[in-house]
Order: C-alpha cells, then sequence, then structure tokens
C-alpha cells in the first residue's frame, strides 16, 4: 500500500518540524529531539544507523555530521509528500585525509536512519572540498 499525501505530509511534519499530527501522533512532550543529524556515506547504508558506511575520519579528518533543528523554520512545510532543507547545509572542509567518494546521504536522529537517498552523482572528496546543499536541494519524500 502507498501512503495518502495528507498522511505523507503530516508525518514528515512530525519527523522534521516536530509538529503535531491532530488526533494522532504529538512531539514528545518531555524531551524531545531537537535536532536530526545529516551524515554522508560512501555507500548505501546496509544497516538503520547513520554509522554504516559513513564517510570515516581517516578519509576525510575534519569530518563531522550536520546538526539541523527539528523546527518550521529550517524545513519546509510538506507538500506532496514531500519537505526541504531552508537553509544552506555545509559540511566542513576537508583539511586532510586519504579522501573518499560520497554518494548518500541520510538524515536521523540519535544515529538512527529515517531517510537516505542516492546523491545525484557521486562527488569526490579531497582537501580545499567542503560538500554541501544548497537551500531546497536535499529532499525527504514519504511515497
Amino acid at each position: 500500500m502507498s501512503t495518502a499525501v495528507g498522511s505523507a505530509n503530516s508525518i514528515l511534519n512530525l519527523i522534521y518540524r516536530a509538529v503535531a499530527w491532530a488526533d494522532i501522533a504529538q512531539d514528545d512532550g518531555t524531551g524531545p529531539a531537537t535536532t536530526l543529524s545529516i551524515a554522508l556515506h560512501t555507500a548505501a547504508p546496509v544497516t538503520d544507523l547513520q554509522s554504516s558506511n559513513e564517510v570515516t575520519v581517516g578519509a576525510w579528518n575534519t569530518y563531522a555530521r550536520v546538526s539541523v533543528d527539528r523546527t518550521t523554520g529550517k524545513w519546509t512545510a510538506p507538500s506532496g509528500g514531500a519537505t526541504k532543507n531552508v537553509d544552506l547545509l555545509q559540511f566542513v572542509e576537508m583539511v586532510s585525509g586519504t579522501g573518499c567518494t560520497i554518494t548518500h546521504v541520510s538524515v536521523g536522529i540519535s544515529g538512527n536512519i529515517i531517510h537516505y537517498g542516492d546523491l545525484a552523482s557521486p562527488r569526490a572528496v579531497s582537501a580545499g572540498i567542503q560538500p554541501q546543499f544548497a537551500a531546497q536541494a536535499l529532499v525527504s519524500t514519504i511515497t
């Protein structure tokens, strides 16, 4: 079965923007996760963990996940079962390491993947490269 568009939008609103889904679900009232982590991968994750095939510090010594707040100001209002980042998302510039090729990206909470997908084209990272996603370029979809 597929997900109804309105339901997909409500699920995305809850996960990405911490907006309650009337009569169905609300964000944790006592200690909700306040950020989502964006991770880069050198191959498709093979588990539900963001550490699966994630870029290694040896390949990119300054690598770190990017944190994005779970608020209405950081993710677009879901439409058609999709939400997008509002602001530019920049990873730190690679200063040293052996280099790597990024093929996938994931969005997670506490290291657990919520969404992941292929990059439109693989991206080689070496010294001086600073990967980024332009505003509204990172799209998470529920179908």
